[in-house]
């Protein structure tokens, strides 16, 4: 896809982007799973987790590991 736009060389492959979304997936996944057995504690503290990683990508990307300024 790169080479299309050439321009929009970098489309969120960083290290903030990455573990953000990766934060908030299985945040999500053990939203799902500790709520069908019924667990409401974890899945109040999943759904902390993916507060967290929300937060986590500007966190990271303010330290250096997220896309580039020009």
């Amino acid at each position: 896809m790169s080479a299309d736009h050439p321009e929009d060389t970098n489309h969120g492959d960083t290290v903030a982007a990455w573990t953000s979304v990766t934060v908030v997936m299985v945040g999500f996944a053990g939203l799902v799973f500790f709520f069908y057995v019924q667990n409401e504690a974890l899945t109040w503290a999943s759904a902390a987790v993916i507060v967290v990683g929300t937060a986590l990508g500007p966190v990271l990307a303010a330290l250096g590991l997220g896309k580039k300024k020009n």
